[in-house]
């Protein structure tokens, strides 16, 4: 692991505006603190400190110059930046001391590596974890974590306890957690929209059977009826006698 170097001088937390006036100067503001260090503020150049976090993944532990005996030459990772919300700008530095002595844990990004079996078939690779938490020395932090995704296929899973890690970096986690998968490939579904005609003559064919089997009942009714008449005539002719 390579280390880098920034400048950094320390600087007055009043009058309030203070830290505005080193923006416009070019310079942010920054603190300095860890496990055994008295929180110092600080101010670094701003192009310089864009500079080492463009570069903080070959350079993570940065080497502090300083005219200030009690800053030059401490050892330093970036903690956290707060940026502008709007223009990005770096607006503020957290600076955290490290032990080159003593382990660290530190989030490393994972490479997936290879083409999957399973997007040759169609799938879609999709990572579902971007980094890893390991524990190491400050110098011995890897630049990635490579995961083989070579053999995995749709629907198969990757899970942490399967990755090769670094053995100077040590993996930290409680549960299982997958890493990577291949989803299978999407299909857009298309409704089946029936052509107008077609419905048109559904309705007359549907309509059909309805009319007649309404005609039907009422033409036997009639028919019934006459012959009711009929058989009653005979009757009637036979009193008179």
């Amino acid at each position: 692991m390579e280390t880098g170097e920034l400048a950094c001088e320390k600087r007055a937390t009043r009058p309030k505006g203070q830290n505005n006036a080193l923006r416009r100067n070019g310079r942010v503001p920054a603190i300095l603190y860890g496990p055994t260090t008295t929180p110092m503020a600080l101010a670094v150049d701003r192009l310089e400190l864009k500079a080492r976090i463009a570069a903080a993944a070959h350079t993570r532990i940065i080497k502090l110059k300083s005219n200030t005996a009690e800053l030059d030459g401490r050892h330093v990772i970036f903690k956290d930046l707060q940026r502008a919300p709007v223009s990005g700008e770096i607006l503020h530095a957290d600076l955290y001391e490290v032990d080159l002595n003593r382990a660290i844990r530190v989030e490393v990004p994972f490479k997936f590596v290879g083409k999957p079996k399973g997007v040759a078939n169609g799938g879609i690779l999709a990572p579902l974890q971007r980094t890893a938490t390991v524990e190491c020395l400050p110098l011995e932090i890897p630049d990635s974590i490579e995961v083989d995704v070579t053999e995995i296929d749709i629907h198969d899973v990757i899970h942490v306890s399967a990755v090769k890690f670094p053995d100077n970096a040590k993996p930290i986690f409680d549960t299982d957690y997958p890493v990577v998968t291949v989803l299978p490939p999407t299909v857009a579904e298309v409704a089946v929209v029936a052509a107008p005609e077609a419905v048109e003559g559904a309705a007359v064919e549907g309509a059909a059977p309805a009319e007649g089997a309404a005609a039907a009942p009422a033409e036997g009714a009639a028919k019934e009826g006459g012959d009711k008449a009929a058989a009653k005539k005979p009757e009637a002719a036979e009193k008179k006698k």
